[in-house]
């Protein structure tokens, strides 16, 4: 072969060459491409919730499939057109959730015959009544209370009531206040749209005065907040961020800050604001200086945490196995096969979880369950995500292989919760209580300042938490309303929502308007 030929053999092995490697590149690309329109689709027409139910569930009836032997058929009896079903008695009928809670007060209404109406009651006898209940709704009612308080002289004294205010020579009453906050912060309702409200009643206050009594609630409702804050970071916490729109940045555009939201032991959570999630944000979230640094932190695989994480040692740091799943779920599409293994193993784990909470274990018994049954699980989960990762032949932008790097990066993080019963498989009941601030997000949309938005996390600390405590928000804020500025400030840590329910809730105060 002369020098020339062997030019341009050697030519066309690197055009072969070039074009294979372009090829590749193209595919991964197209790879890549379809991830994110399947991404997007999803985003537009699929199926936002991550329940998923497992074909092979022997617990998981078919449509229609009745459990054999544990429904008794009722008996039947014969009447003189048809043959129907016996009704069971009384005994042996299933308990059933009344439709009216009895601590509601009831309006009693009566109606009489319209054939009597006219009469005098001489002229009837009403010997029975029937009674039956309906459900009625009015609109929201506001009223416009005349306060006339009369100057009394008393021995040589003139004397009168004081005006029950909040706020000095204000106009709203406490249950005006109240009421406003739990329509804003627990059913999403902005702002303008209480102005519209109370506008079609007649009552014709600026926008700007309800922002106003807003900012003035959340100044007197911090220092409980505060101590909120406080209770929580005595114990282990879960720690997660959410992104809100607070403060002009320019004409037309706000600056991105964060609401940040750590979950106690006792049933309480607590949000701050600040203008980001560096890792600055999360030493100020986690730090009190009347307390020694938390003992555990359970989060998301976000990287700040583990920074903090690695700048303190005696920090036990766990993370979630919801965030993991959702990393294989993003893959489900390219290697189905493989993801239907990954997330039945770890459906493992939660019936697992589902168990003890069924038969109510806690402490070591949990402890003790969690090693025997899911440890196991966990660490063949890992051997099976190692061998995937190395045997299999999977692109590096693979959302596999992002998924089992994910998990095994995070290993020892994953497997925390294995030997401390305290702390929970992950953080969904940490993300049910930052719920009401994505879904007010999108109709309250923003917050025209950092103040605000500090405000916003001060009144959704003490409402959410006495969703947990099982309090009703609006008479917790009548009641801590009006207490507030009278209360010792050495005791302010009585006025959380875990401590009031066992203090105040049994005899609140209430508005004297009402």
């Amino acid at each position: 072969m002369t020098i020339e030929e062997q030019a341009r053999s050697l030519q066309h092995y690197e055009t072969a060459v070039s074009f294979v490697t372009r090829s590749r590149e193209l595919e991964q690309r197209a790879s890549q491409l379809e991830q994110q329109l399947n991404w997007f689709k999803t985003q537009l027409f699929g199926q936002k919730s991550e329940r998923r139910i497992a074909d092979s569930d022997p617990r998981q009836m078919a449509l229609g499939e009745l459990l054999s032997g544990e429904r008794k058929e009722p008996e039947k009896q014969t009447v003189a057109s048809h043959v129907r079903k016996k009704h069971a008695p009384k005994d042996e009928e299933e308990t059933k959730v009344p439709l009216i809670d009895p601590s509601i007060p009831l309006r009693e209404v009566v109606i009489l015959p319209p054939e009597v109406k006219g009469l005098e009651p001489s002229e009837y006898e009403i010997i029975s009544s029937k009674e039956s209940l309906r459900l009625v709704q009015k609109p929201a009612v506001y009223e416009v209370v005349r306060i006339i308080r009369p100057v009394v002289k008393l021995k040589e004294e003139l004397i009168t009531a004081c005006l029950p205010d909040v706020f000095e020579r204000s106009y709203a009453d406490v249950s005006f206040l109240a009421g406003m906050a739990v329509d804003k912060f627990l059913y999403h309702l902005p702002l303008y749209r209480i102005h519209q409200r109370l506008t079609a009643h007649g009552i014709n206050l600026t926008r700007h005065r309800l922002t106003d009594w807003m900012h003035r609630m959340g100044d007197l409702l911090e220092p409980i907040a505060k101590a909120q804050k406080r209770s929580i970071l005595s114990a282990g916490v879960s720690v997660d961020e959410t992104p809100v729109k607070a403060g002009i940045k320019e004409k037309g555009k706000f600056k991105k800050g964060y609401f940040w939201a750590a979950y106690g032991e006792l049933e309480e959570v607590f949000f701050e604001f600040h203008s980001s999630r560096a890792l600055t944000a999360l030493k100020e979230v986690l730090y009190d200086p009347r307390l020694p640094p938390v003992p555990y932190m359970l989060t998301d695989g976000y990287v700040v945490y583990e920074k903090y994480s690695k700048d303190n040692p005696a920090l036990v740091h766990a993370n979630c196995w919801s965030h993991t799943r959702r990393e294989f779920i993003k893959a489900e599409n390219i290697e189905p096969e493989l993801v239907i293994e990954a997330l039945n193993q770890i459906r493992h784990l939660y019936r697992i979880e589902e168990e003890i909470r069924d038969n109510h274990l806690d402490g070591n018994k949990k402890l003790l369950y969690r090693q025997e049954q899911a440890k196991p699980v966990v660490e063949k989960f890992f051997e099976w995500s190692e061998q995937t990762l190395n045997s299999k032949l999977l692109l590096p932008s693979s959302p596999l292989t992002k998924a089992l790097s994910y998990a095994l990066k995070r290993k020892p993080q994953l497997m925390v919760y294995l030997s401390n019963p305290e702390i929970a498989i992950d953080t969904n009941h940490l993300e049910r209580q930052i719920r009401p601030i994505p879904m007010g997000r999108k109709n309250w949309l923003f917050c025209w300042t950092e103040v605000g938005a500090k405000h916003v996390a001060t009144i959704q600390t003490l409402l959410q938490t006495c969703r947990l405590q099982n309090i009703d928000p609006f008479t917790y804020l009548v009641d801590v309303l009006q207490r507030v500025e009278e209360h010792p400030f050495s005791k302010v840590d009585e006025l959380i929502p875990r401590n009031w329910k066992i203090l105040f809730a049994d005899n609140p105060l209430r508005s004297q308007l009402l």
